[in-house]
């Protein structure tokens, strides 16, 4: 995968809390968590769940979650 993001700090989900249209995804990077609010449809689409391997791509204002 390539990004033109210079900042990815990768962890481990802790939890997604979906809601009716987006979902807060928990990630815990270390003993830091960051979130991140995310479409339930991106969240279907990585199957993302807790304990699952993922990083937080940041660019500018914007939090991306990413799987390999």
């Amino acid at each position: 995968m390539k990004l033109s993001a210079r900042n990815m700090l990768k962890g481990t989900v802790v939890d997604v809390v979906k809601g009716a249209t987006t979902a807060h995804v928990r990630l815990d990077i270390g003993g830091a968590t960051i979130t991140a609010s995310i479409t339930n449809e991106a969240v279907d689409e990585l199957g993302l769940k807790a304990g699952q391997k993922a990083a937080a791509v940041i660019k500018s204002s914007d939090v991306i979650i990413a799987v390999d």
